[in-house]
């Protein structure tokens, strides 16, 4: 069976599109065949790359994410798919209020999905130093690691 997951924080250009970088180099060690994607909820950077620093400490970790270019969240995704998970509770109540009647995702917090971290946020690295992003990046690789042995027996 096939899953598919949204990552949405504030601009897609820091958080998000290191979540969808972590869960699909995740997905791809296991061999888990998942749609991935990331979005924000605001659309200031549609269209930009990630952040410099997203992309640095990415690359560091041997992922390239310099193809990946924000966008913000659609009413169609609510339909496309099956779990969309927010960067943090701020976005995640945006999502809810912008959640179409006919929806089918499930929303969920990022770190409802690792024991223990129920209902925390990632930090927002991006008025932080650069180090910042090494935090989100291992915070969202935690995360991948438990969402992907949760998709493998979904």
């Amino acid at each position: 069976m096939s899953h598919s997951v949204l990552f949405v924080c504030l601009g897609n250009i820091c958080r998000s599109p290191l979540a969808e970088a972590a869960l699909r180099h995740e997905c791809a060690r296991a061999g888990l065949d998942v749609v991935i994607d990331s979005a924000g909820t605001g659309d200031w950077h549609a269209g930009q790359p990630a952040d410099e620093r997203a992309q640095a400490v990415a690359a560091r970790n041997g992922v390239d994410i310099g193809h990946l270019r924000a966008r913000q969240v659609t009413a169609s995704d609510f339909r496309d798919f099956d779990h969309i998970i927010a960067l943090d509770n701020d976005n995640l109540r945006d999502l809810i209020a912008i959640r179409p009647a006919r929806a089918t995702a499930k929303l969920s917090l990022l770190f409802d999905h690792v024991p223990g971290r129920e209902g925390e946020d990632v930090a927002d690295p991006y008025y932080g130093r650069d180090n910042a992003f090494d935090q989100t990046w291992a915070e969202v690789t935690e995360a991948a690691t438990t969402i992907r042995k949760w998709l493998e027996t979904a």
